[in-house]
């Protein structure tokens, strides 16, 4: 460390220069930034499922519909001449707009035999015998409640989706309807403006807190802000190389500069701390300099990897957005930690460390001393939160909700259910039957609607509807224009050359229910394929279950193989796991106590514990070999603690602290991770605080004896 001190204090210039020209990169790149909305494309890219569906819709050309619930002001049906006038004047809003391809009704396109174009005018000169037939029409039943109060109009999009959904949205419909609107696009345009706003406001929010923390912890504000520059400018840096190489935002990945900035202020904050003690102690800034390198040099490089590698171990989930997640936030923490390990110590050497007039921690110090001088206090601790994981976390549960990231109460539930409601699921299923186009009629027909009748009667599923239903109701002479795609109905087209596509509106289900209707769908060597986003998310669930298992597994692995390979003693990389070991318990206890299921978000809860919380362990375990190096008389482990308490208590509240930002996010999954980081880092720091000490000779924990 001394050489590298030696080169800092002699190339500042350099070192700073190099660091400002990366940074003015960084931030040329940022009018690049550009957002994935498509919140279900881990879903059919993560699995053989998804993929099977995404050849379906891919199959049929079939785009994700906007479902617009119609209810009239009066509470009138749309069964009278009134009601289907105003229907069509709504059909003919939305179908004029640019970015709609077609608006599909229980009514028809146009008039069955004559072919003329059925309007709002056609309507209104239209005989009451011939409306009543138009309102029992082959897709009333799919389309039209028993009442005929609320009805719902398809409409399909011809381009962009979030552009639909605000054309859609922004529609002038007629007077005297209400409406209501549902379906992924109407998702996608609502997740663009949360993550714009996501990204805009909560940033500045966390680091104001962390500001705040370390102010109170280093004395003086300038100090604060010098040490979260590394983690600041690792997450600039990480959003300027992935937005030069064209990586979009998404739901999960909106989350990595909160993360680079909370956790890679570790370092920043271990090296201005000792810094500052140097300082206190009399040392020129080019001495502190050298000494809190000496000090935390090498624990700031293991903090570093350990940390990255929790966040790595993400890559062993199969599920690319938390494979992204984890892999963007490491690059941030690398560089957060190459800057604080280079570029902040040749700020400090070029400035004077300011004097704190406050520093928070004494009081506290010497509570840790005590309490390490005591090993129950260890055992008192660690029995109850033992026990309480061992009782708790096997309850955990998976998060299979469509709508996981919008909180309860958000418009977008409230119109998604209202829709469910009426007409079972806001976004439909899909399935495809196996169909010869030789035989359109028969026993073919028959055995077909005889499934569908099937699938109707499993748990959870409202109706379902295909061209073998529909065929038999419609004169002879449209039943070819049907299946040859030239006259479609509401949701698209509907055969291809050897399948009928088939829709399924489910109603209210569980997870077992998806697991019949798998079941039943794969038993019947007429349906080729079934899914759609409750299928999807029941697959992913799994996934996510089997991801937390093996990131888990996967960052105990590679911070051991690190701390052994470091310390070169098997039973040194074990003591630095056992306090980190207990938080991970509790964390995953915590979990299923509290009733927070694992999902995109929270299932990265655990192996990023571990990677953050075992720097505490070697922050401190430094702490004691140097502090036994420096002076070998007893009491060096307590003379460890009144170095490291302070900082390894500031980072456990900074990072909780500054999480606790997320309660602002409009994402539910980011409250539940804020929650969880109070509970992960307070652990982390206690268990480590007293754990290590215990396990420490007597001699180190008594002065004087």
């Amino acid at each position: 460390m001394s050489r590298i001190a030696r080169f800092l204090v002699a190339h500042t210039r350099a070192v700073l220069a190099v660091t400002v020209l990366i940074t003015i990169a960084a931030l040329a790149m940022l009018p690049r930034v550009s957002f994935n909305v498509d919140v279900t494309s881990f879903l059919t890219e993560s699995n053989e499922e998804g993929r099977a569906f995404a050849a379906l819709k891919e199959r049929y050309d079939a785009r994700d519909p906007i479902t617009v619930l119609l209810e009239r002001e009066d509470g009138g049906s749309f069964r009278d001449r009134e009601g289907l006038r105003l229907l069509t004047l709504a059909r003919e809003a939305l179908q004029e707009l640019d970015e709609v391809a077609r608006v599909g009704s229980f009514l028809p396109e146009s008039l069955p035999l004559l072919g003329t174009e059925l309007t709002s005018e056609t309507v209104a000169a239209l005989p009451t015998p011939a409306l009543r037939l138009l309102s029992n029409g082959p897709a009333s039943e799919l389309l039209l409640d028993e009442a005929g109060t609320a009805t719902l109009l398809i409409v399909l999009p011809s381009g962009d989706e979030i552009a639909v959904a605000r054309a859609v949205r922004a529609a002038a419909l007629p007077d005297g309807l209400m409406a209501t609107y549902a379906g992924m696009p109407i998702v996608f345009a609502e997740v663009w403006g949360l993550l714009s706003w996501f990204l805009l406001a909560i940033p500045p929010v966390v680091l104001l807190l962390l500001v705040v923390v370390f102010t109170a912890t280093l004395g003086h504000p300038r100090l604060a802000v010098l040490a979260l520059i590394p983690a600041l400018l690792g997450s600039l840096w990480t959003f300027g190389a992935l937005f030069a190489f064209g990586v979009s935002v998404d739901l999960v990945t909106v989350i990595v500069p909160i993360f680079v900035i909370v956790m890679g202020s570790a370092d920043g904050l271990h090296f201005v701390a000792h810094l500052q003690d140097g300082t206190l102690a009399g040392l020129d800034p080019t001495a502190a300099v050298r000494r809190a390198l000496d000090e935390v040099g090498v624990p700031m490089i293991l903090t570093t990897v350990t940390t990255a590698a929790g966040f790595l171990s993400l890559l062993a989930t199969g599920v690319e957005p938390i494979q992204q997640l984890g892999s963007f936030v490491a690059l941030g923490i690398v560089l957060a930690g190459v800057i604080s390990f280079f570029a902040l110590p040749s700020l400090m050497v070029r400035m004077n460390v300011p004097t704190a007039r406050r520093r928070l921690g004494a009081r506290l110090e010497g509570v840790v001393v005590a309490a390490s001088r005591r090993r129950w206090v260890a055992l008192a601790l660690a029995l109850p939160a033992i026990l309480f994981a061992a009782f708790a976390a096997p309850r955990l549960e998976v998060d299979a909700d469509p709508l996981v990231f919008f909180p309860s109460g958000h418009p977008l539930r409230e119109a998604f259910a209202q829709v469910s409601v009426a007409f079972g699921g806001a976004t439909p299923m899909f399935g495809e039957f196996v169909f010869d186009p030789e035989k359109p009629t028969g026993p073919q027909l028959e055995t077909l609607r005889a499934r569908s009748r099937e699938l109707e009667m499993l748990p959870g599923i409202r109706t379902v509807l295909s061209l073998a239903d529909l065929l038999p109701r419609v004169p002879e002479s449209q039943r070819q224009a049907l299946l040859d795609g030239s006259s479609q109905l509401p949701f698209g087209s509907m055969a291809s050359a050897d399948g009928l596509r088939f829709v399924v509106l489910p109603g209210e289900y569980q997870a077992s229910d998806v697991a019949a209707w798998r079941a039943a769908a794969a038993s019947m060597p007429e349906v080729r394929v079934l899914s759609g986003s409750p299928m999807l998310l029941e697959a992913a669930s799994a996934q996510i279950a089997r991801a937390q298992a093996s990131s888990l597994l996967v960052a105990f692995v590679l911070v051991a193989a690190m701390l052994a390979l470091v310390y070169r003693r098997l039973g040194r990389a074990l003591l630095a796991l056992a306090p980190i070991t207990v938080t991970v318990a509790v964390v995953l206890g915590f979990l299923a106590a509290s009733r927070i299921h694992l999902n995109l978000v929270t299932v990265v809860a655990s192996s990023i514990v571990l990677g953050v919380g075992i720097d505490y362990a070697i922050h401190l375990i430094a702490a004691m070999e140097h502090a036994h190096r420096s002076d070998s008389s007893p009491g060096w482990v307590s003379r460890a603690i009144r170095v490291a308490t302070r900082p390894i208590v500031a980072n456990a509240v900074g990072i909780a602290v500054g999480l606790s930002a997320l309660q602002a996010s409009p994402l539910a999954p980011h409250h539940q991770i804020s929650a969880l980081m109070w509970v992960a880092m307070l652990t982390a720091a206690l268990t480590t605080l007293t754990f290590l000490p215990a396990a420490s000779p007597r001699e180190g924990r008594f002065e004087g004896r």
